[in-house]
């Protein structure tokens, strides 16, 4: 192995990760609208050398930047979005900023703080001399709503890649082994008569009915899908007031399964159960595919060297307040969460009694096995079909925290910075061994290839790419 001395890269970049961690944190950007997050990222990529292309893929707040010439091509992902309604102080109680204002939730401002940090601490590495090839980092937007490395994808902006490399935050310090599931998002509208709903009812055709009978037939649905598929949704539009028979209601659903050919089915049927309900109720049915993403394709050859690499990296090295800080945190989590979450792991009895006491869990652990699929949806899936990918996460919550919830915004504006440092060395050593590691790569292109068993990657989404949120349905 020939990565960089870990510590010399967390000298020389860990003002730079923690800065950005921190900007993108206060100034949290929806999906489709994190125009100052990409503005800052490609711009002091720009600054350290690298060409920078803005706006690919139709995607304004998408690019890539590049460093040096030639094979292999590494890439590193980073994502950079928020979620709405998530803004949280860095306190131990619920306690907003801003009421109703998004937050990084999801520690994307950390995502793309580590991943900007790995990708300069290699470039140090490919200045010093003796490696050489293609760095790549790609600024990936709107994650949350499964749309940016879709349609980066569709336009073969991963194509030439030898190996990708992506993290993502959470609780724990472990390569990621399993898959998870494929998805599609479907937006579903009924559009009827209206009519005085007590004077002339007759003269009314309810598309709220038409929506009702939709969701009564998907629960009955839930019966004859197999366990681990999941169907969920929410009404977005259903009528302003009772005395008016609802011209038009809609409803957005998400069909989650292990395959992208079982989601395929599975929309088909509920494509099918929108017709009926239309017939039935003498409305018509309109179903647009928001998103489709594929489930992650595992790499056990990445795994392993990421997980050497983090092995030799070590511990992330939080301090006495960041562990008081997040022993806070988590005695604000329910007990049965974070029983739940550690159990989930995979883990061997006594590393999964070490976890429960812990407040921070900054040792790397292996977990996981090979046929292990997790219940979550990205659309770092859809790269890893097109290209062997290397994922892990670093420990930026207290254990057993749930993403998406305050408590992880409140660590992702504190001690979950130092977490994103020792990503971004996870990042920048594995990127330099890949470098400069032709018989590692030639073993995950196998494996790739045997795993994707003459399967292609190809994207439902042939619609363009929404220019914004208010181009979105819903």
């Amino acid at each position: 192995m020939s990565s960089p001395d870990p510590v010399t890269v967390e000298a020389e970049l860990r003002e730079t990760v923690y800065d950005v961690a921190s900007e993108l944190w206060e100034r949290p950007e929806l999906g489709l609208e994190e125009h100052e997050a990409a503005r800052l990222l490609s711009g002091l990529l720009e600054e350290e050398g690298f060409s920078v292309d803005r706006g690919v893929a139709d995607l304004p707040t998408a690019f890539v930047a590049e460093y040096g010439s030639g094979e292999p091509v590494i890439g590193i992902l980073g994502e950079y979005d928020a979620l709405p309604e998530m803004s949280q102080a860095v306190s131990a109680r619920k306690e907003p900023l801003e009421s109703g204002a998004p937050g990084h939730g999801c520690g994307h401002n950390l995502f793309a703080a580590g991943s900007l940090g790995g990708a300069l601490g290699a470039k140090r590495a490919m200045e010093s001399g003796g490696v050489e090839g293609t760095l790549r980092l790609y600024g990936t937007p709107a994650e949350e709503l499964g749309v940016g490395k879709v349609y980066m994808a569709r336009e073969g902006l991963f194509d030439d890649l030898s190996a990708a490399i992506s993290w993502h935050p959470g609780w724990l310090a472990s390569a990621t082994r399993g898959s998870c599931l494929a998805v599609d998002s479907l937006h579903v509208t009924f559009e009827g008569t209206a009519s005085h709903a007590a004077a002339v009812p007759e003269a009314g055709r309810s598309a709220l009915d038409a929506l009702h009978l939709l969701d009564t037939g998907i629960e009955f649905m839930r019966e004859h899908v197999p366990d681990s598929a999941r169907i969920h949704y929410a009404v977005t539009g259903g009528g302003g007031a009772p005395n008016v028979v609802p011209a038009e209601a809609s409803g957005l659903y998400y069909v989650r399964a292990e395959s992208r050919e079982e989601v395929a089915r599975l929309t088909e049927w509920i494509e099918d159960a929108a017709e009926g309900a239309a017939m039935m109720t003498q409305t018509e049915a309109i179903v647009d595919l928001v998103n489709s993403m594929y489930g992650l394709l595992p790499n056990e050859t990445l795994a392993d060297r990421v997980e050497e690499v983090m092995a030799s990296v070590g511990s992330v090295g939080f301090d006495e307040a960041d562990r008081a800080f997040a022993a806070e945190l988590k005695s604000t989590l329910d007990p049965g969460t974070v029983e739940n979450a550690v159990a989930a792991q995979g883990v061997d009895e006594a590393t999964e009694a070490e976890l429960r006491e812990r407040a921070l869990a900054d040792e790397p652990v292996r977990t996981e096995g090979d046929e292990g699929v997790g219940s979550y949806s990205t659309d770092v899936g859809d790269v890893s079909w097109v290209v062997p990918t290397a994922q892990f996460r670093a420990p930026t919550w207290p254990v057993g925290t749930p993403a998406h919830s305050w408590q992880a915004v409140a660590a992702g504006g504190d001690f979950g910075r130092e977490a994103a440092v020792y990503a971004a060395r996870v990042v920048a050593a594995t990127t330099v061994d890949l470098l400069s590691d032709p018989e590692t790569l030639a073993a995950a292109r196998e494996e790739f290839e045997e795993r994707r068993g003459g399967r292609g990657y190809e994207t439902a989404m042939t619609d363009s790419p929404p220019a914004d949120r208010s181009e979105l349905p819903y």
